[in-house]
C-alpha cells in the first residue's frame, strides 16, 4: 500500500516538474501557487491517503502479553504494524521490533507533522531495582551520557542515519516510587537540523521488564506534553501477574541495570526517535524523489504503457493507477497544445 502511494506521489511530482511554465500560469498571477505550495499540497495529500489506512483504536488496547493501554477520552491508538511503518518508512528512524503502537490525541493526523506522539514499546530485560533512585546525580549522569554518544553515533552513521547529540535535559528525571513510574525529557539534535527534537521518556516498571512510552515532538511542545503526562502515565497498566509488586525473586530475572542505567542505557541507538517536521518540506520531498532516482527509466516506461488487467507488480503502481497516470498525461498534453 505504501509503495503504491509513493509511486503515485512521485508520478505526480514528475508530471508537475515536466509541465511547461506557461501551462502552470493562472489568469491571476497573484493567486498562483509557488513550487513549495504545490509540494506541500502533494505531501499533505500523500499523508492523508496513508492516514485513512491506519485504523485508529479506542478503549482498552492490549500491548503485547503483559500490559494494556486504557485510552481515555481525547486519545486514540495507532496499531503496531502502522506505528512501525510510520516511524521507519515515513519518519526515517531505524527499524525496531519492540514497537507496540503509538498513543496520539484524538485530532491527530499524519499530515500534521508537527504533532507529538507517544511511542509504546516493551523490553523484557527483567525486574529493575529502584534502590538507587534517590542517589542519582542527574547532571553528572547527563555529562556521562554525552560522552557515551560518540560510540552510538558511529553505529548510526554506519547504518545510514544522521548523528544525534544530547543537548541537555528538557525536564530532569523524576521517579515516583508509589506508581513505579520514571519520566524525563531530553533535547536532541539530529544531524544538521537547526531545531532540536524533544524526546519525553516515560518508563513504567513491571515484574519482568519495562513498558516505555516515548514522546517525540519539538522542544516548544514540552508544556503541552507535560499537560498530558498525568493521563499518559496512568493509561498503561500491567496485567495481573505482571505488575512490579508481583516480582518473585526465586524465579524472576533481575535486570542488569537499575534506575540510573535505565535513563542512560541505549540513549541514542534505540530511544533516539525523530519526527520529520512540516517546515522541512524540501528535505522530505527530496527524500521521496531520491528514493526513486534509480528507477526513473522504469517509471518512464510505465507511464507510456497501456492499462494492463493482469498487473500484479508489488513495487509499482497498480493497473488503475497507471490508467490514472495515462489520463493525466493525456490531459496535460491537451492543455499544452491549447496553450
Amino acid at each position: 500500500m505504501v509503495q503504491r502511494i509513493l509511486w503515485a506521489l512521485f508520478a505526480a511530482l514528475c508530471l508537475w516538474v515536466a509541465t511547461p511554465a506557461k501551462a502552470q500560469k493562472t489568469e491571476d498571477s497573484t493567486t498562483a501557487l509557488d513550487s513549495n505550495d504545490i509540494k506541500r499540497l502533494m505531501l499533505q495529500a500523500y499523508f492523508d491517503s496513508v492516514d485513512k489506512t491506519i485504523g485508529y483504536l479506542h478503549g482498552t488496547v492490549p500491548v503485547g502479553d503483559v500490559a494494556d493501554v486504557q485510552l481515555k477520552t481525547g486519545y486514540k491508538f495507532i496499531p503496531m504494524d502502522k506505528a512501525q511503518m510510520i516511524l521507519h518508512d515515513l519518519w526515517g528512524n531505524p527499524k525496531r521490533d519492540d514497537i507496540l503502537g503509538m498513543v496520539v490525541k484524538e485530532d491527530y493526523k499524519l499530515s500534521d507533522l508537527g504533532a507529538w506522539a507517544f511511542v509504546v514499546s516493551y523490553e523484557d530485560d527483567g525486574y529493575v531495582k529502584d534502590e538507587d533512585a534517590d542517589k542519582i546525580k542527574y547532571d553528572e549522569l547527563l555529562k556521562q551520557m554525552q560522552e557515551d554518544e560518540v560510540e552510538s553515533n558511529k553505529l548510526r552513521v554506519k547504518e545510514g542515519y544522521p548523528e544525534v547529540h544530547l543537548l541537555g535535559w528538557a525536564a530532569k528525571p523524576y521517579y515516583d516510587k508509589t506508581t513505579r513510574v520514571l519520566h524525563w525529557a531530553k533535547k536532541l539534535q539530529f544531524g544538521d537540523e537547526a531545531d532540536p527534537t524533544l524526546n519525553y521518556d516515560v518508563r513504567i516498571l513491571g515484574r519482568k521488564g519495562v513498558l516505555s512510552m516515548n514522546a517525540i515532538g519539538t522542544v516548544d511542545q514540552l508544556a503541552d506534553i507535560n499537560n498530558h503526562i498525568p493521563d499518559i502515565v496512568t493509561m498503561a497498566v500491567f496485567k495481573e501477574g505482571n505488575k512490579y509488586t508481583d516480582f518473585n525473586p526465586e524465579v524472576d530475572k533481575v535486570a542488569a541495570y537499575t534506575i540510573g542505567g535505565l535513563i542512560a542505557g541505549k540513549l541514542i541507538a534505540k530511544t533516539g526517535l525523530a519526527v520529520l517536521l512540516l517546515k522541512n518540506i524540501k528535505l522530505i520531498i527530496l527524500a521521496l524523489v531520491g528514493g526513486f532516482a534509480g528507477a526513473r527509466k522504469r517509471i518512464a516506461g510505465l507511464f507510456s504503457r497501456k492499462k494492463k488487467t493482469d498487473d500484479t507488480s508489488k513495487y509499482g503502481p497498480s493497473a488503475e493507477e497507471l490508467a490514472d497516470i495515462e489520463r493525466h498525461n493525456q490531459q496535460q498534453a491537451n492543455d499544452n497544445t491549447q496553450a
